[in-house]
């Protein structure tokens, strides 16, 4: 072993002064050799444990392998769980347990199976929101908008986002596609209601409504008929407009800028009604009144 050294050197001194033996490895190269190697043993490939060591690189390894476990018991494949830290690397700092008591949560929610597996894929912020929030939401969906327990396995499975919305958001959402369009849980949960931001659905039903195209049930009738609601949401905008409003996109983006004006100035009315309710109640309070001689 001597000879070899002092045969290295020697060769070391005829390539001239820039010349060094190569420095040995450190420990934070071996660490991450053993980090490779479990993340290859939970089943990732060599690719995708480095491009998962790359994540939060100054965090230790027990956090990581145990955020990764946590995400394949779901039964997220390596792949997805990988696309889901590298979506939303905060994970990997939550605690262990959090992930696990949340997934159960998600469970007792109705979430189970591929509908948790695709719920949490989509919407990785499930795994942050106040448990207040997530059991906020079930509730209103299940006691005031009444969709049976199917229904609302559907609507968390394919909406996973309802459960970060305020309750009244949702409410408001579910009364306008009930009262207004006249449309039944069912037809909702088929056309996936809540996937549509609320302001593209009504500017879609008004925009159909006012050319003619869609009439509000009056006791389950209608003069017309009215387009599926599956139809209205899920339709690209350019062939909604095209077979279904027989408009064009220049109509359209002018509908939209006269119907936001109108609710402007309704809200004005609106302010102003209210501020000259506040005084009628002030001269009808008895501090108001004149007193009596």
């Amino acid at each position: 072993m001597a000879g070899r050294l002092l045969l290295l050197r020697g060769a070391g001194r005829a390539l001239g002064p820039g010349w060094a033996l190569p420095a040995a490895p450190g420990p934070g190269a071996c660490r991450s050799c053993g980090e490779l190697a479990a993340l290859r043993t939970m089943g990732f490939s060599q690719e995708q444990a480095q491009r998962l060591l790359a994540l939060q690189p100054r965090l230790g390894p027990e956090h990581r392998e145990a955020a990764a476990a946590q995400l394949l018991l779901l039964g997220l494949s390596a792949e997805a769980a990988l696309a889901l830290l590298e979506r939303s690397p905060a994970l990997l700092r939550l605690p262990t347990e959090r992930l696990r008591e949340r997934a159960e949560e998600l469970r007792r929610l109705g979430l189970d199976g591929g509908r948790l597996q695709r719920a949490v894929s989509r919407c990785p912020q499930l795994f942050h929101v106040p448990r207040r929030r997530l059991e906020a939401a079930v509730r209103l969906l299940r006691e005031r908008c009444l969709f049976t327990s199917e229904q609302l396995r559907e609507v968390l499975g394919t909406c996973p986002t309802v459960l970060l919305e305020e309750p009244r958001t949702l409410h408001h959402q579910f009364q306008y596609a009930y009262f207004r369009m006249g449309v039944r849980q069912k037809e909702m949960v088929k056309a996936r209601l809540f996937q549509m931001p609320f302001a593209e659905l009504r500017n879609r039903h008004i925009f159909l409504e006012r050319r003619g195209l869609y009439e509000t049930p009056h006791k389950g009738q209608t003069q017309i008929s009215n387009p599926k609601l599956k139809d209205i949401l899920q339709l690209p905008e350019k062939e909604f407009l095209a077979s279904m409003a027989y408009s064009t996109p220049e109509e359209f983006e002018v509908f939209k800028k006269l119907l936001a004006r109108e609710e402007e100035e309704k809200e004005e009315e609106e302010d102003v009604d209210a501020l000259y309710t506040e005084d009628d109640d002030d001269l009808d309070s008895d501090e108001s009144k004149p007193a009596r001689e």
